[in-house]
C-alpha cells in the first residue's frame, strides 16, 4: 500500500471526547485534516458545535454533540446517535478530563475521589465499551487513550511554587490507570481487529508562559526537559494521526511517549 494511503483517514468516523480544549482541539483538527468525519463531544454541546463550525468553515466534516461521561444514558445516546447518523465508528479518542474534583492527598475525600474517577476513568471505560459494540460489528477500529507524562511518573514537587497549589493525587493515579486500561483492551480485542493504544503527552499550556506567578516552574521545566521547551499545539497531531491510521496497523497496547524526553531521566 502506498505510504500516503497508509496515513489517510478518509471516510472514517471519529469521536473525540473533550475535543475542543488544548490538546483536544489539536486532535480534532488533525483527524479532520486527514479526512475523518469528527464528532467533538463534551458536556457543553454548544461549545463543541461552535468549534465544529470553525472546522467546517475550513472545509472539514465536524459536528458537536453532547456527552456526559458521568451518565451512562448520555454515553449510550452519543454512540447510538453517531452510528445511526454516520454508519460507523472507526476511531475513538478518550481525551476528556474533568478537573472539578482533582485533589491533593491532604484534601482528598472519598466523594471527590469517586466523582473524579467516575468520569476520568470509569467513564472512559464505559464509553469504550459502548463503542466496541459497533467496532465488533465492523471487524475493526482504533481506540486511542490520551494519558499524560503523569501516567509514567509523578509530579516533580520541588518544581512547583506555592502559587500553583498542591498537585492532585487522583490525576496521576487516573493517568497511570489509563495505560493499564489500554493494555487490557488491546489484549482482549486484538483478534477482533480492534487496536487500542495510548499517548502520554508532556506539558502544553500557552497561558503558563505569560503567568508571572508560575515563572519559576516554567524555567525549571524548560531547563530540565531534554528538548528544552513545552509542547506546541501541533505536536500531538502526528502521533494521533499515526495511531488512528493503517500506518500503525501492527501496533496495539503501545504507549507512545510525547513528552520532549521528560520521562527519560
Amino acid at each position: 500500500m502506498h505510504t500516503q494511503k497508509l496515513f489517510s483517514l478518509k471516510d472514517r468516523v471519529a469521536i473525540v471526547t473533550g475535543g475542543r480544549g488544548l490538546y483536544g482541539g489539536s486532535i480534532s483538527t488533525a483527524l479532520c485534516e486527514m479526512g475523518s468525519t469528527v464528532i467533538i463531544a463534551s458536556r457543553n454541546a454548544d461549545k463543541c458545535e461552535e468549534f465544529a463550525e470553525t472546522l467546517r468553515m475550513q472545509g472539514h466534516k465536524a459536528y458537536g454533540m453532547p456527552l456526559d461521561l458521568h451518565d451512562d444514558g448520555s454515553i449510550k445516546a452519543l454512540t447510538d446517535d453517531v452510528y445511526a447518523k454516520f454508519g460507523s465508528i472507526d476511531i475513538l479518542i478518550n481525551n476528556a478530563v474533568d478537573r472539578r474534583n482533582l485533589v491533593s492527598l491532604e484534601t482528598a475525600t472519598r466523594e471527590k475521589l469517586q466523582d473524579s474517577c467516575s468520569t476520568n476513568l470509569n467513564g472512559q471505560i464505559l464509553l469504550s465499551q459502548a463503542v466496541i459494540v459497533y467496532m465488533l460489528r465492523q471487524g475493526k477500529g482504533s481506540i486511542i487513550n490520551i494519558s499524560s507524562m503523569r501516567g509514567l511518573d509523578c509530579p516533580h514537587f520541588p518544581f512547583y511554587p506555592e502559587s500553583m497549589g498542591d498537585q492532585p493525587i487522583n490525576y496521576t493515579t487516573e493517568k497511570w490507570a489509563m495505560v493499564g486500561m489500554t493494555k487490557y483492551m488491546a489484549g482482549r480485542y486484538g483478534k477482533n481487529g480492534i487496536r487500542v493504544n495510548c499517548i502520554c503527552p508532556g506539558g502544553y499550556d500557552p497561558g503558563l508562559l505569560n503567568d508571572v506567578s508560575k515563572k519559576s516552574f516554567v524555567e525549571n521545566y524548560i531547563e530540565n526537559c531534554p528538548l528544552g521547551c513545552f509542547a506546541s499545539e501541533d505536536d500531538i497531531k502526528g502521533p494521533v494521526a499515526f495511531l488512528a491510521a493503517d500506518a500503525s496497523a501492527y501496533m496495539t497496547g503501545a504507549t507512545l511517549v510525547m513528552d520532549g524526553g521528560w520521562t527519560i531521566w
